[in-house]
């Protein structure tokens, strides 16, 4: 990891400190999902198989999973990880209940009403990956507030492997959360099919979930396109960024470094410390776990990229990492709440040593399906709200239009709308003809 120190940066160095490593939007990957998503609304479901046996190397006859795929996958996992999985989902269920938005009802004036009424999106999609590693966890995220929400068709994708199977954790997983429909379909294609629909797979209003470069270019093609489908977020590579005092533990640390670090190469991890102390006692440790890891090859790649910044005071570190807007951020530190009121952009936040990110990726009850690459400025994490429209209602008796009705042909007549004007002064009109 590059060792530096923030004060001692001028303005270009201390963005360049911050940057992220280049996405790949290049006119080949454009050009090839462009050519995927066309092949797929040609083509349909003869597309669908074909794209399969060219990018994930499978043969599928049959394109939805089969009620008994779903019983084989249930009776092929070890029970521990299937109580794993329904003890995540209960808390991840708690959670999203507890904290989804409610329906409102506000008397704005005398005889003014104004609501808001929640409806679920009908038709969703919901992406799993299943690359270098299948991905359970992200069929819980997206399963369960979909479900909380009521959505009426939930349907998933996930690349089937070699034997023409989905992953038996991750059918587990979308039976538990109650996904309605399951298909074997990866990568643009899975996107596409679910943007405008196949013989056999739905049509969705939104898509929702993670991916590889393709997968994040399909989906920003498809939400761009009036006939596609609407997305969750941009999405980028995971990262995480801790701010740590002198009295953190250096190997808590390196572990929840590295822990983002080994999802992908394009991963990036920063550790901010006003300690030079703890900065070094961390690189160390980072590369004595790292050497230790299954997939040390990605977290060193990942590494790379990645900053060890000394910083001034805990105030500054809070600074820097509000530019930064982590998608993780961890608080090591003596009092981490003490810096929550600073915090303004962060995706899902981790508070003292006891609280390793990992926890939030699989059974904390919060959701990790967040903002990355710097959206976390102006995006949230996935909610039961994701799954929702709110639909604002008002309701006028006769004396709410006396009274608001002055305030509503003022400002139309002041933005030149007469028509506006007019619909509120006829009215008054009326009434007074009335009384």
């Amino acid at each position: 990891m590059k060792r530096l120190d923030w004060n001692a940066l001028d303005g270009p160095a201390q963005a360049q400190a911050l940057a992220r490593p280049a996405q790949s939007r290049a006119d080949e990957l454009r050009r090839g999902v462009e050519r995927i998503i066309a092949q797929v609304r040609a083509d349909g479901d003869r597309a669908l198989r074909e794209l399969s046996a060219k990018y994930d190397r499978c043969a599928i006859d049959a394109i939805e999973v089969a009620a008994e795929e779903f019983d084989a996958a249930e009776a092929a996992l070890a029970p521990a990880l299937k109580a794993a999985i329904e003890e995540a989902a209960a808390r991840i269920a708690a959670f999203h209940r507890e904290s989804a938005p409610r329906a409102v009802a506000v008397d704005t004036a005398p005889g003014v009403r104004v609501e808001r009424m929640l409806r679920p999106i009908a038709k969703v999609g919901l992406y799993v990956p299943a690359g270098s590693a299948p991905l359970p966890s992200t069929a819980l995220m997206l399963g369960v507030p979909a479900g909380i929400a009521g959505c009426r068709e939930v349907v998933l994708c996930s690349p089937a492997r070699a034997d023409g199977r989905c992953d038996e954790a991750v059918l587990y997983a979308a039976r538990v959360t109650g996904v309605h429909r399951v298909f074997k379909l990866g990568g643009a294609q899975a996107i596409a099919a679910m943007a405008y629909g196949t013989e056999t797979v739905p049509r969705c209003d939104k898509l929702f979930g993670p991916g590889n470069a393709w997968v994040t270019e399909a989906k920003l093609q498809v939400s761009g396109d009036p006939d596609g489908a609407a997305i969750d977020m941009p999405a980028g590579p995971s990262e995480v960024l801790v701010i740590a005092d002198g009295r953190a533990d250096p190997e808590f640390i390196a572990a929840d470094l590295l822990s983002q670090a080994e999802h992908g190469p394009d991963s990036q991890v920063i550790l901010l410390s006003s300690s030079d102390a703890l900065l070094d006692r961390v690189a160390v440790e980072v590369e004595r776990q790292c050497a230790a890891l299954p997939r040390a090859s990605i977290a060193e790649q990942a590494l790379a990229q990645s900053r060890l910044i000394l910083v001034s005071s805990l105030e500054q570190a809070v600074a820097v990492s509000n530019r930064y807007a982590p998608e993780h951020l961890i608080l090591q530190v003596e009092e981490p709440r003490a810096l929550l009121d600073g915090i303004d952009s962060a995706g899902s936040i981790f508070l003292g040593a006891w609280t390793p990110e990992s926890v939030g990726d699989y059974c904390s009850g919060s959701n990790h399906v967040l903002p990355t690459y710097g959206y976390a400025r102006s995006y949230s994490g996935v909610s039961v709200a994701s799954f929702q429209k709110q639909i604002t209602v008002q309701e006028l008796s006769a004396d709410g239009l006396r009274a608001i009705g002055p305030c509503t042909a003022t400002l139309a007549e002041a933005e030149q709308l007469e028509a506006h004007r007019r619909a509120v002064t006829l009215r008054l009109a009326a009434l007074e003809a009335k009384a």
